[in-house]
């Protein structure tokens, strides 16, 4: 082991920095490869799904992108046990080998109109097989380039894992827009399997790199001291060590999760669905904010390291807690004012039995919602607008007032499937002309779109995001001993990002719709944000001077 590692040496040899190297990028490559699938969601479900309707092809898609999530926990409770007990470098091999099966899968299986029935089971194996992958690959990237940095700079180091996912959504909205416009019309056919087939030369770049990679001096030194777990999952989940992963995954991974979804994923829903806003323009600021997140992660990592990791992460859970809701309301005036006067202006007002308006939950897209007072709440909430739901009568005709509008719902007892959709479909069209009517823009004018101001707004919600961001690879690595740290940091990063980050986009609408508020879905994030202050504040101990190559994790 490097001595110098342990002296808080501020120079970091040829080796070690070959081997952050080696880290960074596989880490890079496999967040490509996750997030663009969801970015051809579309198209992946006109060549997956073809034997069924469009609609229902689509929803079938996000639930195949949905399962790599789910699975994310069992890839980091594997693959924690592997990294803990064979070593880092071995289980970084195999993360990164199964992330490209995955890749070549998607790009190369032929569709459904070919070999029929086996086309999506064998893209929803390769997602599986993609989400077990990603729930090893942070763990072990953390842990090793903490494990090669020196005490002084960790936080600097580690925050640069951080910044793959970033890096790693950037490159797969520019490979993917310049494919769709050098490929144009044949993007639906074969155009989409290029962005999948380019990531084939990253894998080759991210195995020649990891090759070359030395094992982890910590690990190095507790293999050579005989005193690695036999057991890591089963000695990870008793005493001490389980409260400081209860304490990692609601006081630092929970807070951390939704705070990076809600500004890194978001604001390009938010900005092209519920804001109209021509995608282009949307694309082109979000692609300028993920830019701007690699120095802003690179420097609070930095921050981290100079003033701790506690006051750097609490102060980003504060600024997102005090600004979520200013700062989209805000991005509303600027980038869509002719909408903003018209939910000032002109409110609706939906009166129904409240026994027939459900909670609109529906993560797996399985469940339908086809009666007045739950169509009315999907058509106004897909137009923006916001409303108010007023209990009638029980067993009363659902109405909706929208300035000076009234629009009768539908009885759908005894109707048939074909008459239900007929008064559904024209309850739905007179709720979009009263809509219309009262000034709620079917899209954002471009003239009075004003960048500049969105853009600041969208840096300023990426500058929060990487305060809360840039110091949790750091502050999971010194929260475990070196002999359990890679079963103890995944399973409670994973079990956020996967289920509570997971859940984010479906409860946030479903909030949303029941509220009558565009803004609404933000109070889940703002929940768990609120949540991670109080663990964080009152049971997370200052780690940053913690000696990561002791298994005795105590403050100097």
């Amino acid at each position: 082991m490097d001595a110098s590692l342990v002296r808080g040496s501020l120079e970091l040899s040829r080796k070690d920095k070959r081997a952050m190297a080696g880290a960074v990028a596989g880490t890079v490559f496999e967040w490509y490869d996750f997030v663009l699938y969801g970015s051809l969601a579309d198209v992946i479900a006109a060549n997956f799904f073809t034997g069924i309707d469009s609609g229902t092809a689509f929803i079938f898609a996000m639930m195949t992108f949905s399962v790599g999530f789910v699975v994310r926990p069992l890839g980091a409770v594997v693959f924690g046990r592997l990294g803990d007990m064979v070593g880092r470098k071995k289980t970084f091999m195999i993360t990164v080998s199964l992330m490209g099966l995955s890749t070549c899968a998607v790009a190369f299986t032929p569709g459904y109109a070919t070999i029929g029935i086996a086309a999506p089971v064998i893209l929803i194996l390769a997602r599986l097989l993609q989400g077990f992958a990603v729930g090893g690959e942070f763990g072990g990237a953390a842990t090793y380039v903490a494990e090669h940095s020196p005490q002084r700079h960790r936080g600097r180091n580690t925050a640069l894992i951080q910044a793959t996912a970033s890096t790693g959504l950037l490159g797969a909205l520019i490979v993917t827009i310049v494919t769709r416009i050098a490929t144009g019309a044949n993007f639906a056919v074969w155009g989409w399997r290029v962005p999948f087939s380019l990531s084939i030369v990253l894998l080759v770049v991210s195995l020649l790199l990891r090759r070359r990679m030395d094992e982890s001096p910590a690990f190095e030194k507790v293999r050579k001291a005989g005193t690695l777990s036999r057991a890591p999952v089963r000695d990870a989940l008793r005493g001490r060590n389980l409260r400081q992963m209860l304490v990692a995954l609601f006081g630092i991974c929970g807070g951390m999760t939704v705070v990076w979804y809600v500004i890194v994923i978001y604001p390009m829903f938010f900005l092209t669905r519920v804001l109209r806003v021509e995608p282009n323009t949307s694309n082109l600021i979000v692609a300028i904010a993920m830019i701007a997140a690699v120095p802003l992660l690179y420097g609070c990592g930095a921050l981290s390291d100079r003033f701790g990791r506690k006051p750097v992460l609490l102060a980003g859970y504060v600024l997102a807690a005090l600004t979520l809701f200013p700062v989209f309301r805000t991005i509303t005036h600027y980038a869509n004012p002719a909408l903003a006067q018209a939910q000032a202006a002109s409110p609706a007002v939906i009166h129904a039995d409240p026994r027939q308006c459900a909670f609109m939950f529906d993560p797996v897209g399985v469940r339908t919602f086809s009666n007045a007072c739950d169509i009315a709440r999907k058509t106004l909430s897909g137009a923006s607008a916001n409303y108010s739901v007023v209990a009638a009568a029980p067993g009363a005709q659902t109405t909706v007032t929208i300035g000076d509008a009234q629009i009768a719902g539908f009885d759908p007892a005894g109707q048939d499937a074909a008459g239900l959709k007929s008064q559904a479909a024209g309850f739905s069209k007179a709720l979009g002309a009263a809509l219309v009517k009262a000034g709620y823009p079917l899209k954002a004018d471009p003239q009075q779109f004003h960048f500049l101001p969105v853009l600041l707004l969208v840096l300023f919600l990426v500058f929060v995001m990487s305060l809360t961001y840039a110091p949790i690879a750091a502050i999971l690595v010194e929260m475990f001993p070196t002999e359990l740290r890679y079963t103890s940091m995944s399973i409670p990063f994973h079990v956020a990002s996967g289920w509570i980050g997971g859940l984010l986009p479906a409860l946030s609408f479903a909030i949303a719709a029941a509220r009558g508020n565009i803004y609404a879905g933000l109070w889940y994030p703002l929940f768990w944000t609120v949540l991670a202050i109080v663990v964080t504040l009152f049971t997370y101990r200052e780690s940053h001077r913690i000696d990561i190559f002791s298994t005795a994790q105590e403050p100097r």
